[in-house]
């Protein structure tokens, strides 16, 4: 097998087309590690309820032990959600320019080898979850039915968006669940924050294949806002910063916390401003750069919890 023929399209040059063995290409890029931006944006709300919730509980003993759980959880889960999106999607991603040549489509793998390495990734995610509190597990557990209905909803509604942006961020919750035992107005305000926040980038994302989408009847927030999307985005995004600073208030949160927030909103502007539909390329480089939006807060939270308890 030619290594070079049968990398995705939009992820060439990276570490498993040149470093990984090669019977564990097609396997790694089902599980996108070749193209790591999902499983941080899935991960940074995590790190941020976990960073905001050590600081409500005035303790950050756990928290670097909690944050180490969340990235391995992450990436896990994010690996078995993306290779269940392609097993469902393999019809219409051979269809699609950008995505024709993942492994199922392009017959690297079957379904049936690609539903073994799902659950493998699924039972990481298990042991990480099993690492938590009672409370914490039910609550990670009960993110599954969103993950498993997703890929569906491009079919059936023009926002499957905000499906996705209750999947990714589940994490916000976590970092509650997993150091207070609860769920809190704080946690929801975070998680509504991220949902808004996913909205945004994943339609950044989406316009890359807007086109491919029309021809053949998927929906999304990219086809339904087209030329509305600058405005659209100032809505979510405005709506992201409004209710993670409602979370900011309630869990107390210091000046450090409140500086991430404005470096965090800063960038949303600038993707923005900087936004060009049409060009597909930069489509992509705006939606990568949504992780260093993500740090931003998490490095201002993270302070918050430091300061806190010193």
């Amino acid at each position: 097998m030619n290594g070079a023929a049968t990398r995705v399209a939009d992820a060439t040059g990276n570490w498993v087309d040149t470093r990984a063995p090669q019977w564990s290409r097609p396997y790694l890029r089902l599980s996108r590690l070749d193209r790591p931006i999902g499983s941080w944006l899935l991960l940074l709300p995590c790190w941020w309820s976990a960073a905001l919730a050590a600081r409500m509980a005035h303790s950050i003993g756990q928290l670097p032990l909690v944050l180490a759980l969340f990235f391995v959880g992450a990436f896990a889960m994010r690996g078995a959600g993306c290779t269940w999106n392609d097993i469902t999607d393999r019809d219409l991603d051979a269809k699609v320019e950008r995505t024709r040549s993942r492994p199922i489509p392009a017959g690297q793998v079957s379904v049936r080898q690609a539903f073994a390495f799902l659950v493998a990734q699924a039972l990481i995610g298990l042991a990480v979850l099993l690492q938590f509190n009672r409370f914490a597990v039910l609550t990670g557990i009960a993110s599954l039915a969103i993950v498993v209905v997703y890929p569906f909803m491009k079919r059936i509604t023009w926002w499957p968006q905000i499906v996705l942006g209750l999947a990714f961020s589940w994490g916000a919750l976590m970092g509650f669940a997993v150091t207070l035992g609860r769920l809190d107005a704080a946690a929801l305000a975070l998680y509504a924050g991220s949902i808004a926040w996913v909205v945004g980038y994943d339609t950044i994302y989406a316009h890359q294949d807007a086109e491919d989408d029309a021809l053949i009847g998927v929906k999304s927030t990219a086809r339904l806002f087209g030329a509305r999307t600058k405005p659209a985005l100032t809505v979510c995004y405005a709506l992201a910063a409004v209710l993670i600073g409602v979370a900011l208030g309630l869990a107390g949160a210091g000046l450090p916390a409140w500086i991430g927030l404005a470096a965090f909103t800063a960038h949303l502007v600038w993707q923005i401003g900087r936004l060009e539909i049409g060009d597909a390329a930069l489509c992509l480089r705006i939606f990568k750069s949504s992780r260093d939006a993500g740090l931003l807060l998490f490095a201002g939270l993270l302070a918050d919890a430091v300061m806190a308890t010193v």
